[in-house]
């Protein structure tokens, strides 16, 4: 089968499409015809080797984590999915690639695109999964999400809003009308963050989410007056000011994908794609999502 495939840590330039073995669905899996592929931060922090520490790959690699597509294989211990169900979900052996084999999946609700649905996982179950190594969000308290307008801020956003907590988020003033229609107040991020949130919110923020990683997690720390209020998903050197770090390593957030999808169905979420790129042109997909203020999903399409 055609995948995107590297076989050394480096740039963009060492994401290529070649041939790599097919794979079949395991216990508990499912195999998807695909037919696109979300691109993350992760992607391209794991192909550069800036996380080889933490997770080293083996080569060769088939790049992505998240897919959508049309079922083609079911495993064992596999129940109410057959084949032609069209699913989305999380990649287990890479995405890009013409067949993947997902291992925690949902129903692709009937009104989203391939795209669309393809750059929904890694969003929405990073959100719940911050959510709930916070202590849980709710009606009445107020977070803060710094770069609330990529991938995972937008999903972030959403899903706050519909517990029924106040956002502020922070993101570059382009963005701010459209953070505003999500339902969030916004800020712009950087020197004098502290002084203009405190303006929206003189009676303080419960939480404090970052998926930016671009040395706010002190400011956050001093809006929230508690390290153990603060995630972030970007900072890895958050830990020593105390606060939180997830990058999923741990578990995955259960049941996230399906409040996605039904949330979806509600007419209460949606995730923006940004662009599509064709598999040969990964590498320029890997780039835009490297060089940051992109509003959206990015995402693979064979």
């Amino acid at each position: 089968m055609r995948a995107v495939t590297f076989t050394e840590y480096g740039g963009p330039e060492v994401l290529s499409v070649a041939e790599a073995e097919e794979p079949h669905a395991g216990p508990g899996q499912v195999r998807i015809a695909v037919r696109a592929a979300g691109v993350n931060p992760i992607d391209w922090k794991a192909r550069s080797g800036v996380m080889r520490e933490v997770m080293p790959l083996e080569f060769p690699m088939i790049d992505g984590r998240e897919a959508a597509g049309v079922v083609d294989e079911v495993g064992d211990g596999v129940d109410g999915v057959s084949a032609g169900d069209e699913v989305f979900g999380f990649s287990v052996g890479g995405a890009a690639a013409e067949y993947a084999v997902l291992g925690d999946f949902a129903g692709k609700p009937a009104a989203l695109s391939w795209e669309e649905a393809a750059g929904l996982p890694v969003a929405v179950e990073t959100s719940v999964r911050v959510f709930n190594l916070l202590g849980g969000l709710g009606a009445g308290q107020t977070i803060v999400i710094n770069g609330a307008a990529g991938g995972v801020g937008t999903a972030a956003v959403q899903l706050a809003r519909a517990r029924g907590a106040r956002v502020i988020a922070t993101a570059s003033e382009r963005n701010h009308e459209f953070l505003r229609s999500l339902g969030a107040e916004p800020t712009t991020y950087g020197e004098g963050m502290v002084e203009r949130i405190r303006a929206l919110a003189p009676d303080g923020v419960d939480l404090a989410f970052d998926t930016a990683g671009k040395g706010a997690i002190p400011d956050l720390i001093e809006l929230t007056g508690d390290p153990a209020s603060v995630a972030t998903i970007a900072d890895f050197s958050a830990a020593e000011l105390g606060a939180k770090i997830t990058s999923g390593a741990e578990g995955r957030a259960p049941g996230a994908l399906e409040e996605a999808a039904a949330r979806i169905e509600q007419g209460e979420f949606s995730l923006p794609v940004a662009e599509a790129f064709p598999f040969d042109r990964a590498g320029d997909a890997h780039r835009a999502s490297e060089g940051g203020h992109v509003r959206g999903k990015l995402v693979l399409v064979p």
